[in-house]
């Protein structure tokens, strides 16, 4: 087995520490990565702090991996050695049910693998990408391409195809007008993917202090939810509204600024129930929703639009010893936009 250097929470409460962990010895099927950099995600503060559920600690987070294959199993078809690569949220599936079948892996009825905090294949618990390495079955393994730097790619796989599925799925486009709540590790990606496919793109946030960013981003309009006037004025304004915030909010105020016929579709996840008036849909034929990443062949789907588009995510690299400084940063919404770990610090 492989022994890995990597930062891992061993509390609730406590900061993240540096620790070795032990990774399974490379199967037919598996790659060894060696991991480049690694972004921090909001769920891994999630997660680590025991806000959505009870941990196993020690814990390493992180599911926004990208680097560079080092060695293959004998029969592997996906990848070679020195591929630059990606892992996301999930390291397996069931790979039987309908959901799997579809494509559509982070639906697994049996369960998905999580890149962290699952118990995987050999009953042991899976850490993640605060590490130096990984070892993973090929096909929860995709392809970074050329002309999307590593640092730049690695919050794509997470933060790129939350944002990219609903978008795709509820047609944003040429002629489409999509909001997006938020202008964080999500909502910067939402801004530019939207903008991307065609679609004028206006920004919903709390206050004005990063609207030459969101611009810049490639939003069309921004509106500070601050301001009651804004909710005036925008009513029936979007055909879809992305909610990329893990917040609660007054979900029957947005719905209202929701297009007939159009819809809502949550990313964020908040850790208290929201409630949400029916007659807010009814009334006008709108759709609440929820989305959940995206499956294997969508990420490999949504890095290859990246490419083709020169996108990639707005990233502050930072060594290891800096993360527990960046956790407290993304708690107060000070990420501009998405913290990575530059792994070859972590020993």
């Amino acid at each position: 087995m492989l022994t890995a250097h990597a930062y891992a929470a061993t509390s609730a409460t406590g900061p993240l520490t540096p620790v070795t962990v032990e990774r399974r010895d490379v199967g037919p099927h598996d790659v060894l990565i060696e991991i480049k950099y690694c972004g921090i995600c909001h769920s891994d503060i999630h997660n680590v702090r025991g806000e959505w559920g009870s941990a196993a600690y020690p814990l390493v987070p992180g599911h926004e991996i990208a680097g560079i294959v080092t060695e293959v199993g004998s029969e592997v078809t996906r990848h070679a050695v020195g591929d630059r690569v990606g892992v996301g949220c999930m390291v397996d599936s069931c790979r039987t049910c309908a959901p799997c079948r579809r494509g559509e892996e982070q639906y697994c009825l049996e369960g998905t693998t999580l890149t962290y905090g699952s118990v995987d294949r050999d009953g042991t618990l899976t850490q993640g990408g605060y590490s130096t390495h990984m070892v993973v079955t090929e096909d929860f393994v995709v392809a970074v391409p050329e002309g999307i730097g590593l640092d730049e790619a690695a919050p794509l796989l997470c933060a790129g195809v939350t944002t990219y599925s609903p978008l795709r799925r509820w047609g944003a486009g040429p002629g489409s007008r999509v909001a997006v709540i938020g202008l964080g590790g999500l909502g910067h990606m939402a801004v530019k993917l939207a903008h991307a496919m065609g679609a004028e793109v206006t920004v919903l946030s709390q206050s004005l202090k990063k609207m030459d960013d969101g611009l810049r981003l490639g939003a069309d309009h921004y509106h500070a939810t601050s301001d009651p006037e804004t909710f005036e004025k925008l009513v029936g304004s979007f055909d879809l509204i992305v909610n990329t915030v893990s917040a609660k909010l007054d979900l029957d105020a947005y719905l209202s600024l929701v297009a007939v016929g159009g819809a809502m579709v949550n990313v964020g996840a908040p850790a208290e129930p929201l409630s949400i008036s029916v007659f807010s849909l009814i009334m006008q034929g709108r759709s609440y929703a929820g989305s959940l990443i995206g499956g294997i062949a969508e990420t490999q789907e949504m890095l290859d639009f990246c490419a083709e588009h020169g996108l990639g995510a707005e990233v502050e690299v930072i060594p290891a010893e800096k993360i527990n400084e960046a956790y407290e940063q993304v708690m107060a919404s000070d990420a501009r936009y998405r913290f990575v770990i530059d792994t070859s610090t972590l020993g």
